[in-house]
């Protein structure tokens, strides 16, 4: 399943986001794909694409990170997946 991650950013921490992330790396548990992500200009925010077919490893990942961040978490359906659920009703 893909997960759409916005991470919130305290803009007086995003020096220790990059720092843990240059030592440490993404720090997913076994389970967890990370698919792509976009930074927001002001740094505020970062927008992430996971994938995981158990929440509790999402859930997991995002406690290595919940000291640096806070999390906004959307499941996604792909676009085409949704058009053919949706066609059938029409």
């Amino acid at each position: 399943m893909l997960f759409m991650v916005i991470e919130h950013f305290d803009q007086a921490r995003v020096k220790d986001i990059y720092r843990r992330f240059n030592e440490r790396g993404r720090m997913m548990p076994e389970g967890l794909r990370y698919v792509d992500s976009w930074i927001q200009a002001d740094l505020a925010r970062c927008f992430q694409v996971m994938e995981c077919d158990d929440v509790a490893v999402l859930q997991e990942w995002v406690l290595e990170w919940s000291d640096l961040a806070r999390f906004e978490i959307v499941p996604l359906a792909p676009s085409k997946a949704t058009a053919a659920a949706v066609g059938k009703h029409l």
